[in-house]
């Protein structure tokens, strides 16, 4: 066999002087934990010569998974961004969290990415985090390939991992290669556009290429023709030419595939096993030759004072740049952004346009997790940190003064969980409240409130694992011993019956020009019991439509304290059906007041009910240990909703209330010996059952 690939020469800047934006390719890596994210991003950057030694999670010596916390628990919390370089093309990489309590951080660095690469457990094929991500990479149009991982597992099938992808995500599958040899005797692929083998042998770096096995080319054969007739189904020019044969060239299929990829019309599939370091070689290809470069996705698109603009990747375009994510160092503090035009230099005065302020940028880094590496200038495309900006938080666009323009920022959640924190010496309490601050900064999805009755400092987040690291960042990193009470979730309140044709007046004279506004609406619940609509049906212009807007912003005021315990109301529609307007004390104020007022009178008298959120759990446990796990599941409120068996061991899906989830993990391992595991998702909000 001839060698095929070999180990990159260790590069410490990653990257030649200039690159044309063709040549880069900006990419996440996603997947539920433990799937193997961050091995396969340890395996690129040794493959590609990033790095001199294999990082190994179980170790704690992962280049990404940098923070202590991180090597203490063995999973990814914060995303982290490295570079490196492959057949000439420069790939910024970014490793994110597959737990379900740092999903926001996912959506921030999808918002930034072109292109993802999906990887999936070839025992357990699709999980529930792996498709929560992939829904949200589908809302954010990233182009995905897959990378069926750990191959070499007992009860590896890529078969079966490919049918839960095509059965849960419903795409269209590309199976691009087929495993040599099976679980622990796997040690290679056949590649089915070029019919070759690719083998990796133990204790070496690098990979063999050679002919397929003699009894394998049958299977590989029957393979290739499937694959051939896939995508000759989504694509013309496939299509063409094997009508033609009737086959698919290599090229012609290699074409077809990059244009599915881009579309979202099928997904390339690849496998291997990241720990033992097979199959990252052809990855690298795939995602050099499918997935898109900054050029080929869409220009982007902003607005300022109401005029949308488009900004095309362009270095010679005027600068618009999108923070999605800020860290304190020890060196200072870094913006993380993605330049989408223009070019920003070392000394230049940015924009931040959402705020309104400028901005000097001191240097410009090139990342690789903790480390960076200084460089003059960033163009469009390029995903970096700067050092320099005070202020500006994730979501914000940096921008040419000249030429202002906000971006769309990434959507934050919101918080599910709350617990109440504060100092154990009372004289902590205002360095506590700074350090609060800046974690709520560098973490949207933190929500730092004092509670208007208690006075408690509370804070809110996304699970329980969330809260528990952010607390300990604080204990670690800044030295404040914290006393922490139980979290609480986070209820919301809804209309179940409405009320029609409330009347309200709001009068209001106290010398010089008064307040008038009369306003008549109906209220009623949504479907869906989430979100809320207003809309006017008043004709004969009696309210004026300046004032519609006011008691439209009125309402809205009014659905942050319902009346049942002071929760935020949701799952409404607001109908302004009447009105009378003063000729003198009419004023958007007063009509946003009587909004407020008559909305809150409205909820008074509207039949109520509390919602607490609720999560989908899938519990894995041995078949011996089922009773008391459906049994627990019923005390905690728990109605499941499916049972399967895998690989020797059941497999209960279940919606709980997440109040109920708080501890569990605990309670799981002593009801299983340890042999149990969970993973939780959002699952909305339910009614909380009356007592």
């Amino acid at each position: 066999m001839d060698r095929a690939y070999a180990i990159a020469p260790p590069s410490p800047e990653c990257r030649p002087p200039r690159w044309p934006s063709t040549a880069v390719r900006n990419l996440g890596i996603l997947a539920h934990v433990d799937a193997g994210k961050t091995t396969v991003t340890e395996r690129i950057l040794y493959i590609t010569g990033a790095t001199y030694k294999r990082g190994e999670v179980h170790e704690g010596t992962t280049v990404t998974d940098f923070d202590p916390q991180e090597r203490d628990r063995g999973i990814t919390i914060f995303a982290a961004a490295v570079s490196c370089v492959w057949d000439g093309h420069r790939i910024n990489l970014i490793d994110t969290p597959g737990h379900v309590d740092f999903s926001d951080e996912v959506e921030r660095s999808l918002r930034v990415l072109d292109g993802a690469v999906a990887v999936f457990d070839a025992v357990a094929g699709v999980e529930p985090q792996s498709e929560s991500v992939w829904r949200r990479a589908d809302r954010h149009g990233v182009p995905r390939i897959a990378f069926v991982n750990k191959l070499d597992r007992a009860g590896a099938d890529l078969d079966t991992a490919v049918a839960s992808i095509r059965d849960r995500l419903r795409v269209t599958p590309l199976v691009v290669q087929m495993p040599i040899g099976r679980e622990g005797s796997f040690t290679g692929v056949v590649d089915l556009l070029r019919m070759r083998a690719l083998v990796w042998a133990d204790g070496r770096d690098g990979v063999e290429e050679g002919p397929v096995p003699e009894g394998l080319r049958e299977e590989a054969a029957r393979r290739r023709r499937a694959l051939e007739e896939v995508v000759a189904e989504l694509h013309p020019l496939a299509l063409e030419e094997y009508c033609a044969r009737p086959a698919v060239g290599a090229a012609t299929l290699a074409s077809a595939l990059r244009d599915l990829t881009r579309t979202g019309e099928g997904v390339v599939v690849l496998c291997g096993s990241a720990y033992r370091n097979r199959g990252i070689e052809p990855l690298l290809d795939a995602v050099v030759a499918y997935l898109p470069s900054p050029l080929d996705v869409p220009a982007v698109h902003g607005a300022y004072d109401g005029a949308r603009e488009e900004r095309p990747a362009d270095p010679a375009a005027p600068l618009a740049a999108l923070v999605f994510k800020v860290t304190s160092a020890a060196t200072g503090r870094l913006t993380y952004l993605r330049l989408y035009s223009g070019t920003m230099r070392k000394g230049d005065t940015v924009l931040d346009a959402g705020a309104r302020r400028t901005e000097r940028i001191a240097r410009i880094l090139r990342v690789q997790a903790d480390r960076h590496t200084e460089v003059e200038n960033a163009v469009a495309g390029d995903i970096v940190a700067v050092a320099g900006p005070k202020a500006a938080r994730a979501g914000a666009t940096l921008c040419a003064p000249g030429a202002p323009l906000v971006l769309e920022p990434p959507s934050a959640a919101d918080p599910v969980v709350s617990v109440a924190v504060e100092p154990r010496r009372s004289t902590d309490a205002d360095r506590l409240a700074a350090v609060l601050a800046r974690l709520a900064e560098e973490d949207p999805s933190l929500v730092v409130r004092t509670d208007p009755e208690t006075g408690q400092t509370l804070l809110s987040g996304m699970g329980e694992l969330h809260l528990e690291v952010a607390v300990e960042k604080i204990r670690r990193d800044h030295g404040l011993e914290l006393g922490v009470g139980r979290p609480r979730v986070a209820h919301r309140e809804t209309v179940v019956r409405g009320v029609a044709g409330l009347l309200y007046r709001h009068v209001k004279q106290d010398g010089g020009a008064g307040q008038y506004a009369h306003v008549v609406l109906d209220v009623e619940p949504l479907e869906e019991a989430r979100g809320f609509e207003f809309r006017s049906t008043v004709v004969g212009g009696r309210v004026p439509r300046e004032y519609v807007r006011a008691v439209e912003d009125g309402c809205r005021d009014a659905l942050a304290e319902g009346p049942l315990g002071g929760h935020p109301v949701t799952g409404l529609r607001v109908t302004l059906t009447d009105g009378a307007t003063h000729p003198k004390d009419s004023s958007e104020l007063a009509f946003r007041t009587a909004g407020r007022l008559a909305l809150r009178e409205a909820l008074r008298a509207c039949a109520m009910v509390l919602l607490e959120p609720v999560a989908e759990v899938t519990i894995t446990v041995p078949d011996d240990a089922v009773g008391g796990v459906l049994g627990d599941l019923a005390a905690r409120r728990g109605r499941v909703t499916g049972s399967t068996t895998r690989a020797g061991a059941a497999v209960v899906t279940a919606t709980v209330p997440l109040a109920e989830l708080f501890g569990y993990a605990t309670r799981l391992r002593s009801r299983t010996q340890g042999r149990g595991a969970f993973t939780s998702r959002p699952a909305g909000y339910a009614p909380v059952p009356a007592r």
